[in-house]
This record gives C-alpha cells, structure tokens and sequence, in this order.
C-alpha cells in the first residue's frame, strides 16, 4: 500500500455508498439485530463482516445459510424495507469528508459516479436524503450487471459509463469485498474503512485513507 501518485492520471471518481458516503453500515447492525432477533439468533461481528459490500440478495443468503432460516432473500430484504423505513429519517449521515470532498470534485469539474450494492430504490433515497443525488453524473447497483462485487463489473459499468478507462479512475470504498472490485477492474482504489471495517483485508489497495477528508484522495487527482 502507498501514497504515491497513480499511473495513469485520474480523470473520474467512483463511490462505493454504505459506509463509504453514508452510515448505512452502522445502520444495517440494527437491521440484522432486529431481524435474527426475531427467529432467536444473534447477529455477529463475523457475519456482518462476511455479508458486508455484497449484493443484497447474496449477503441474505449468506445470513440464511449460517443459521438455517427458513426465509428466502426476497422475503428478508422486504422485512429489511420495513426497518430501514423506521430508521433513515432519524438516523441517517453523511460520512465525514463527503460534502467537502463533493464540492472539491465539482469545483474542478472531475466527473464522479455512485458504485453500490444496493438497490437503485434504495440508493436513490438514501442519496436524496442527504441531497447529493443530483451532485453525481448516475448510481450503478448490482442490478446492472451480472456479477456484485468483489467481481470487478460494477467498476468497469462505471467507467464505461464515465467514459474513462477502468484504470484512469479512482474508487473509493470502505469494505474488503468492495476494494476487491475495485482491484479486479484496474482501478486505483483506496480503502476508506470506517469502524464497522477497520479489520477488513485491504490487500492490493494503492492506499488507505483516514476517512474521505484525507488530503491523500486529493493526492491522487492531481489537483
């Protein structure tokens, strides 16, 4: 891992959303409380860490299969709906460094996209809560392509979108299986884990920033 400039020069920027923009992660701990709570389990540190940066019907899988629950992903996810509605308005943030980090990328014209696991509705809501969903050019899900992360098809959609080569452009992610993507597709990525990832395995990453205000993200643009 290094702070050293990329090569190629960055021309885009692609964001994870949970936990790297947003504290949804701190969020879905309450989620997957409430829902192994309900069926008599616990929700640990080691599954949240296995579900964590997957496509939601896959993390769901991966919760029915290490406690034998009888639901399938589908019906999980709805139930996650239900909670998630009771929560976003009281409890949803920014990260530290975003809005600062958006106003910078926009004062130098840099073009900048959402990468997420999550759902487009999902997406859409959480970013206009926070009223940055007009601040980036579109948001890419795991719905769109054929493989999640850690596959690398979501970065290399987003940098077809953003008409950049995957390796002229910086992805900036909070979760092991998310940085794996982003290797995957070429990109320069830089881990931002927060305290929900702080153990995570962020091999192969080209660094690893405090949080989004870190002066080394800019580093990289050259700006």
């Amino acid at each position: 891992m290094t702070d050293f400039l990329w090569e190629p020069a960055i021309s885009a920027v692609a964001f994870d959303m949970d936990g790297l923009m947003v504290n949804t992660e701190e969020l879905y701990t309450t989620v997957g409380e409430t829902i192994l709570e309900r069926r008599g389990h616990q929700f640990t540190a080691e599954l949240k860490n296995e579900m964590m940066g997957l496509p939601g019907d896959v993390a769901w899988q991966v919760m029915i299969d290490a406690h034998r629950l009888t639901d399938s992903p589908a019906e999980l996810d709805a139930e996650c709906e239900v909670i998630f509605a009771d929560l976003l308005p009281s409890r949803l943030q920014a990260m530290p460094g975003l809005m600062d980090l958006l106003a910078f990328l926009e004062e130098h014209d840099i073009p900048r996209c959402v990468a997420t696991s999550s759902s487009h509705r999902f997406a859409e809501r959480v970013l206009g809560q926070i009223q940055v969903l007009q601040r980036v050019a579109f948001v890419v899900t795991a719905e769109d392509v054929p493989r999640g992360k850690p596959h690398p098809d979501i970065y290399l959609e987003a940098a077809r979108r953003m008409e950049v080569a995957s390796n002229e452009m910086l992805v900036l992610e909070d979760s092991h299986h998310g940085t794996r993507a982003g290797i995957a597709a070429n990109a320069c990525t830089i881990a931002v884990p927060g305290e929900h990832s702080r153990n995570h395995d962020f091999s192969g990453v080209h660094a690893v920033a405090d949080s989004l205000a870190d002066d080394l993200i800019r580093k990289q643009l050259r700006i």
